[in-house]
């Protein structure tokens, strides 16, 4: 409420200037990434009100965002189901597109794939960075078959409230195994696909994907991809929904990340994602029944018939996913 309301209205003016000013040095202005959490104060309060502002003043451009979301059983704040529930309501009307993020999956990557004992946050943040590169990587560099955000959003949201998205990078791959791994194109599909390679606490395999997009980077042939991507959608035709019949974007860059020969960001719309909101909102239902915390959030000027309305809206999201 402090984010959206009292303290986040007196810093947005400053914050909007400093964009306009980014903006307005721009050639060709795509659109903007915004990071924000859901769960603390700021990333939802404030990171909220800056996307509808940027709206207001940019509505053409592609609003994407990387939200982490309150994962099952690491919770920081007492509150998250709240702001959660109130970010999730204004990222539904204002955001193009939403890269589900959720600390406890970046700490299962690092420990289960990349055999970390210890995972810093600089760790989780290394890998939320290379898929970050990877979804950009068509606009910064030359490909075979380019794509960019715009494309990005009109190949994967078939409806237009359904814009919350997994995302999955490949290779990991630990340090000490490093060298005897092979990178093919099967291999990374392999691995893109998977449900333990997935930066959000929700299994794939207990939905279907509407759509996904492969970005791969590296030299390799475009037709190998195709051929993988097709041999995909046949074998596990059960996890792509019958409504579409070519589910998969791919899109094929030159340039690979530092250090690796070739790589792939994974980027999947799936209606598994509907866990992640289920679950935040039972916590809510939970703490707004017996109006728990709210005298924080009133107290700054809300209004019960908000929490109301997000809670209505997130349970709609959820159906609409079903």
């Amino acid at each position: 409420a402090k984010g959206h309301y009292t303290e986040g209205a007196e810093l947005i003016d400053s914050v909007l200037d400093v964009v306009r000013k980014e903006a307005e040095s721009c050639d060709c202005l795509q659109g903007f990434q915004i990071t924000h959490s859901l769960g603390g104060g700021t990333g939802s309060g404030m990171g909220t009100l800056l996307i509808s502002k940027i709206r207001e003043e940019y509505p053409d451009r592609i609003m994407c965002t990387y939200s982490v979301c309150p994962s099952p059983k690491v919770s920081d704040t007492v509150v998250e189901p709240y702001n959660a529930t109130l970010s999730v309501h204004q990222l539904v009307e204002n955001a193009d597109e939403v890269m589900c993020l959720d600390n406890e999956a970046l700490y299962d990557i690092c420990f289960r794939t990349l055999k970390l004992t210890t995972p810093t946050y600089g760790d989780l943040n290394h890998l939320v960075c290379a898929a970050m590169s990877g979804i950009t990587t068509c606009l910064r560099f030359p490909g075979q078959l380019n794509s960019d955000l715009r494309k990005l959003a009109v190949n994967l949201i078939p409806f237009p409230r359904l814009h919350f998205f997994m995302i999955g990078f490949a290779p990991l791959t630990s340090r000490g195994s490093q060298q005897y791994r092979a990178l093919t194109v099967p291999e990374l599909t392999q691995q893109q696909f998977d449900a333990k390679n997935m930066m959000c606490a929700a299994d794939p395999r207990h939905g279907r994907y509407l759509t996904a997009a492969c970005m791969f980077r590296g030299r390799m042939s475009t037709k190998e991809v195709d051929e993988q991507m097709l041999n995909v959608q046949n074998k596990n035709s059960s996890y792509f929904v019958e409504w579409i019949p070519n589910n998969i974007k791919a899109s094929v860059c030159d340039i690979p990340p530092k250090g690796l020969k070739m790589s792939t960001t994974f980027i999947g719309n799936s209606t598994a994602i509907q866990e992640m909101f289920k679950r935040v909102s039972e916590q809510f239902t939970a703490m707004f029944r017996r109006k728990a915390f709210l005298h924080w959030y009133t107290g700054e000027g809300m209004d019960e018939m908000e929490f109301t309305e997000a809670e209505s809206n997130m349970n709609d999201l959820v159906s609409e996913y079903q």
